[in-house]
Parts: C-alpha cells; sequence; structure tokens
C-alpha cells in the first residue's frame, strides 16, 4: 500500500467491499457487476473497480479495515450494508464455501 493513499468516502468503501463479495469466488458474473453499478455512481464505480482489480486480496483487505476505521458507521447503515452485501453474494442463487468465508472475514472486519 501506498503511504499517501487518499482516504475513501463511503460511496467508494461501498463500492470496493461489494466488488470484494463479486469477486469472492473468483467469478464476478455480468449480473454482480450490473447489480454493484445500480447502487453507486459511474465515475465511483470505474475508479474503484480499477483500483481493486490492481490489488491483491491482503491489500483489498487492508484497504477496506483502514476505510472502515476512518469512516463512522451507524447500526442502521451497517445493517444496509449487509443487507447489500448478501444480495451479490445471492445474484447467482448460490452461496459457496468462497463466499462465506469472506463474508465471516467481513463481518469481523464491519463489527
Amino acid at each position: 500500500m501506498s503511504k499517501k493513499e487518499k482516504k475513501w468516502n463511503k460511496e467508494e468503501l461501498h463500492t470496493y467491499i461489494l466488488l470484494l463479495c463479486a469477486n469472492a469466488d473468483n467469478d464476478e458474473s455480468e449480473d454482480e457487476l450490473k447489480m454493484i453499478q445500480t447502487k453507486v455512481s459511474a465515475k465511483t464505480f470505474l475508479k474503484m473497480y480499477t483500483e481493486f482489480k490492481g490489488d491483491s486480496e491482503e491489500e483489498q483487505l487492508k484497504k477496506i479495515e483502514r476505510a472502515i476505521n476512518q469512516n463512522e458507521y451507524t447500526e442502521m447503515e451497517l445493517a444496509a450494508f449487509r443487507r447489500e452485501i448478501y444480495e451479490v453474494f445471492f445474484t447467482d442463487c448460490n452461496f459457496s464455501m468462497m463466499e462465506k468465508r469472506l463474508d465471516w472475514t467481513l463481518d469481523n472486519i464491519l463489527y
């Protein structure tokens, strides 16, 4: 990670986490990406998708943890966020073992 990383706003973090969820089973489907695009601006999606593709799994999780700590979330925001995470996971009507593992990891980071 670069020492001069910019602080992500909530929409950027939101987008990045949803992209991670779409890629949890190493298969981002067109439906998953379209669903994410309906939830965020096109500009933010493209910015975060480009960044996401350049990061390793370890970098992705570190960036998410750092950004969660920099932004304050209410319980209601986190609950809504979790619903959207599950929306991405279940877009393909399958909750794989890799998605379950990521869900557990995100649960530990978010709460």
